[in-house]
C-alpha cells in the first residue's frame, strides 16, 4: 500500500460558496476542456448521445431542494462535487501500486496512470464519490486543481488558476493556500463558516464548503453570525454524500 508524506503547511484547495452557486455546470465543462489535453487527458465519453452515456468529468454539480424544517420553504441548492484533497485520503493509502499519491509540496493528490492498475480499490475508499474510471484506458483519473495550469509560468499570474474558478461567472469558486490561515481563502472560510464534508472520518478534507446564507421570509439572502460546522447545511451534506 502507498504511504503518506509528511504533513505540508501548504494546502492547495478550493472554497466554494453555496450561496452564490447557480448550478450553471460552468466548472464542469471548463474543467473538462482543460483537462481533456492536459496531463491527465484525454478525458473520454461513450456514447454521448445514446441511452446509456458513459464518461469522465472530474467536476460534478447536484441539484437538490432543501429546507432545514417543514416550516421553512424550500430552497434549490447546487452542490458542485469533485476531488478534496484530504491530507490523509483513504484513496492514496490503499493504492497497491503507487499510483495514487500526495504531493508533499502543496497536498495536492493526484494520480500516476503509467502505475494505475484499473483495480478501483481508491473509488472504493473514498467516500466523497471523487474518483472517476476510464472505461477506455483502463484506468483511475480524478481533479488535480489544474496542476498543468497553476504553475504554468508561460500563462498570466492572473489564469494560473483551476479552470473550473476561471470560468465560474458568479464567483462562487476560490482557489489558495487553506494552510496559511492569512490566505484569503482561509479568511472567507473564517468569515462564513465554511465546513469541511464529514470530517469525522478523519481524513480532512482540505476544500470548504461555504453554507447559504439566512433567507428571511423569501426575501435577498442576508449575512448573520456564521454557522459552526454541525450546521442544518453541513449535516444535510453529509447525509446525501451517505446516500
Amino acid at each position: 500500500m502507498t504511504a503518506l508524506p509528511p504533513p505540508s503547511t501548504k494546502k492547495l484547495g478550493l472554497v466554494i460558496d453555496l450561496d452564490t452557486c447557480v448550478g450553471c455546470h460552468a466548472c464542469a465543462t471548463s474543467c473538462k476542456e482543460w483537462n481533456a489535453g492536459g496531463i491527465a487527458g484525454p478525458l473520454t465519453d461513450e456514447r454521448p448521445y445514446g441511452k446509456d452515456p458513459q464518461g469522465v468529468w472530474f467536476n460534478r454539480v447536484h441539484s437538490y431542494e432543501v429546507a432545514e424544517s417543514p416550516a421553512q420553504p424550500a430552497i434549490t441548492l447546487h452542490f458542485p462535487r469533485s476531488c478534496l484533497h484530504c491530507e490523509t485520503p483513504a484513496c492514496v493509502t490503499v493504492c497497491p501500486t503507487g499510483a495514487s499519491y500526495k504531493r508533499a509540496e502543496d497536498g495536492i493528490v493526484l494520480v500516476d496512470e503509467d502505475k494505475c492498475i484499473g483495480c478501483k480499490l481508491c473509488s472504493w475508499a473514498c467516500p466523497y464519490g471523487a474518483r472517476e474510471y476510464s472505461e477506455v484506458e483502463g484506468v483511475m483519473k480524478k481533479c488535480t486543481l489544474c496542476v498543468d495550469r497553476i504553475y504554468n509560468e508561460h500563462l498570466d499570474e492572473s489564469e494560473r488558476q483551476p479552470a473550473c474558478v476561471q470560468a465560474c461567472p458568479t464567483r462562487a469558486r476560490h482557489f489558495g493556500d487553506l494552510g496559511d490561515p492569512d490566505s484569503d481563502v482561509s479568511k472567507l472560510v473564517a468569515e462564513r463558516g465554511g465546513v469541511a464534508l464529514m470530517p469525522e472520518l478523519g481524513y480532512a478534507p482540505v476544500n470548504r464548503y461555504l453554507p447559504p446564507r439566512p433567507r428571511r421570509g423569501g426575501a435577498a439572502a442576508v449575512a448573520e453570525e456564521p454557522e459552526p460546522e454541525d450546521s442544518g447545511v453541513g449535516r444535510w451534506l453529509n447525509r446525501i454524500l451517505r446516500r
